[in-house]
């Protein structure tokens, strides 16, 4: 008769169980969060990633394909001999149209 009046509240096994789902509910938000990530190794986009733009600690991170290159800026301005290619405009929507000379 003692087994059919047993507690189940006091079974250590059923915290197990539930620290799993929990474990498992993590794993599956983090493989989302994963998966979303334009520098996923994963994907096969072509993605360009601009960090701090403008400022002397910039970082531009290229993704083709499967092989990432990244860019560091020195803070220098470069300087070197050239001519003028064309003419850039920006529209008011905020598009560029560059315009070869």
């Amino acid at each position: 008769m003692k087994l059919l009046n047993n507690d189940e509240s006091l079974n250590p096994l059923l915290s197990a169980v539930n620290l799993v789902d929990v474990f498992l509910v993590i794993i599956a938000t983090l493989i989302i969060f994963i998966s979303q990530n334009p520098l996923n190794p994963f994907n096969n986009n072509d993605v360009t990633v601009v960090k701090n733009a403008g400022k002397q600690n910039m970082e531009i991170i290229v993704k083709k394909g499967k092989k990432i290159k990244k860019y560091k800026s020195k803070g220098e301005i470069s300087q070197g001999n050239g001519k003028e290619a064309g003419v850039a405009y920006m529209l008011k929507d905020g598009s560029i149209i560059y315009v070869p000379k």
